[in-house]
């Protein structure tokens, strides 16, 4: 997590000296919309657009993992159940040692 973190400040840290180097006006052209921005707010838009979509794609397979964390674990409690009956049913027909009484 640390090292996300690290280069995500990194790349912000980037971004930001080129938007700040590029200071100038532009005109947009989009389908049937134009206008004049600045670069700072074309670049930080396209940088937005770029993590929403990198996170979009990731979260089929974030639910994918959660849903089998879950099952592994509503597994691993049924099987220590399991155990747990098994020692009680081992221990109540183990035999007492000849000589002792219970």
């Amino acid at each position: 997590m640390n090292a996300v973190l690290l280069v995500l400040v990194v790349l912000l840290a980037l971004v930001a000296t080129f938007a700040v180097q590029n200071p100038g006006v532009i005109v947009v052209r989009f389908l049937t919309y134009s206008g004049y921005t600045s670069l700072l707010v074309v670049i930080v838009a396209a940088l937005a657009a770029g993590m929403v979509s990198a996170g979009l794609v990731g979260l089929p397979g974030f639910f994918r993992r959660t849903s089998e964390a879950g099952a592994a674990t509503r597994r691993i409690r049924e099987l220590e159940a399991e155990v747990g009956d098994l020692k009680n049913s081992a221990a109540a027909t183990t035999p007492s040692p000849p000589g002792k009484t219970p």
